[in-house]
């Protein structure tokens, strides 16, 4: 691949019309997920391409709709500034169409820490938020206590922000990946946007908490946009019930001023939850 630095703008155009040449298959994944080179003009990225060809039909989720789902997502994070989901686009490739996403590469340095840990069963401090009791084995096979946390800072904040918005049924600690600077992005976002609330995630540290003004301030942003060119770009990726339903969410996060808190009533857990 070349060594070309690409300006931000130029990578959706790469991944849209670029020549992809399949490299190998990312065999934990439940949909078909290949890795890929995306090339245009001498210019080359690697890249995931998730083909709807090769998606396993949901019981709640319509056939052929996760790879739409995935564009959704980005085209949502886009809207909010926080550049949480790596560039995606949708387009015809090996296998027929589906969605292409700029793959993530970022080598954790050995200060930079996880943004989930399963942590010895005592208060974990102020850099971390508790998520639940868990139990894990020792050297020895014995079963200990312990507790599984995320981090507390501003960047996986506004991630929660973004999944109670997406209404994310699947935010498992894979699916962060820490990137330069202490950035956080999130992937696989295929099962979202459903009408029912699905909300399913380790991010429940600031269930109930008060919205910061930066999270208010994006989200009366992203509510214009969704009644305007993104609610229609939406409308081509997602149901029209699907994007209304976006809509009252965003509403209900400003009326409510508060992150959601658990009903309750389902697992709002995922499993598994790393």
């Amino acid at each position: 691949m070349t060594d070309t630095v690409l300006d931000a703008a130029a990578v959706p155009e790469l991944l849209r019309r670029g020549e992809l040449t399949v490299r190998a298959r990312l065999e934990d994944a439940s949909n078909a997920t290949l890795y890929c080179v995306a090339t245009l003009d001498g210019v080359s990225l690697p890249c995931v391409w998730k083909p709807v060809a090769g998606e396993r039909p949901l019981w709640d989720f319509p056939d052929g709709t996760l790879a739409g789902r995935e564009v959704a997502a980005y085209e949502v994070s886009e809207a909010l500034g926080w550049n949480i989901v790596p560039t995606t686009v949708f387009r015809e490739g090996p296998y027929g169409a589906g969605m292409c996403q700029l793959w993530i590469d970022h080598k954790r340095a050995d200060d930079e820490p996880e943004p989930v840990a399963i942590l010895p069963a005592v208060d974990p401090g102020p850099a971390w938020k508790p998520i639940a009791h868990v139990v894990v084995p020792d050297e020895q096979g014995k079963e200990q206590p312990a507790l599984l946390v995320h981090a507390a800072g501003d960047v996986l904040q506004r991630i929660a922000v973004f999944d109670a918005v997406i209404n994310n049924a699947d935010r498992k600690g894979g699916h962060l990946l820490p990137g330069p600077a202490g950035h956080v992005y999130g992937i696989d976002h295929g099962i979202c946007f459903h009408v029912e609330d699905k909300l399913r995630t380790l991010l429940w540290g600031w269930a109930g908490e008060p919205l910061p003004a930066s999270a208010r301030a994006a989200l009366t942003s992203l509510a214009e946009e969704l009644h305007g060119a993104l609610g229609v770009r939406l409308g081509k990726l997602i149901t029209p019930d699907e994007v209304e339903a976006t809509r009252e969410r965003v509403r209900v996060l400003l009326a409510e001023g508060r992150l959601p808190k658990p009903d309750g009533r389902r697992h709002v857990i995922p499993w598994p939850p790393i």
